[in-house]
């Protein structure tokens, strides 16, 4: 909210006006460290994704923002805490985690994310850099990485049983094993879609691998 004139100070705790009304929102101290952090953030973001986690330093992170690095160490007091905050971003820009697939729109939530991701600028670069770097020894994403697929796979498995019960999955597939087999798929031909864009379709390439382990189902709630 902007203020009308008023000359109350940030340290006044009186309300504005003799009705009592509630004063114009405060721009102290706070709100300024919280745009600051954010800041910090989105050039990690930034400087991570084009460098990966080991190849890039608090201080391409502290140039990017336009401050020394010593500054920056009283927001994020180590390059491992600014990762983990990268990431909490990340979740909160893909809808991935929002919540898992139904039984009856797994597709639908794998090829909307997939579109969603491509929408986001530098947001698989940054997965496909940080989860490369998590098989190295000691490197603080490994947590994360290693999280998400388990995440994955039982949510993928759990979508694909529900479909193995309505008669939906294709004689012969394993639900546990063709969702490992959905993460890879995606991962890998993300990875591909970064090299080549104009040659490399996801969506599509998703699209033919569900093809291949479900039934498509020809009702009004096709999946």
């Amino acid at each position: 909210m902007t203020t009308t004139g008023s000359t109350t100070s940030d340290s006044d705790d009186r309300p504005a006006g003799p009705t009592g009304s509630a004063r114009p929102a405060r721009r102290g101290p706070y709100a300024k460290s919280a745009e600051r952090r954010v800041a910090i953030v989105e050039a990690a973001f930034e400087v991570f994704s084009s460098k990966g986690y080991v190849g890039g330093s608090l201080r391409d992170v502290a140039d990017v923002v336009g401050m020394s690095q010593t500054s920056l160490l009283h927001y994020f007091p180590s390059k491992s805490a600014l990762l983990l905050a990268v990431l909490e971003r990340r979740d909160a820009v893909s809808d991935r985690s929002a919540a898992p697939p139904d039984c009856g729109g797994l597709v639908e939530t794998v090829l909307g994310q997939a579109r969603h991701n491509e929408s986001v600028p530098g947001l698989i670069a940054l997965y496909a850099v940080l989860a490369g770097e998590a098989v190295t020894a000691d490197n603080p994403g490994s947590g994360y990485v290693r999280e998400r697929f388990d995440r994955l796979r039982v949510e993928y498995g759990d979508a694909l049983r529900a479909l193995e019960a309505r008669g939906r999955l294709r004689p012969g597939v394993d639900p546990d094993r063709a969702a490992s087999g959905l993460v890879a798929l995606w991962d890998g031909i993300q990875v591909q879609w970064l090299l080549n864009p104009d040659r490399i379709d996801v969506v599509q390439q998703l699209q033919d691998y569900l093809d291949l382990v479900i039934v498509p189902d020809e009702g009004p709630d096709r999946t």
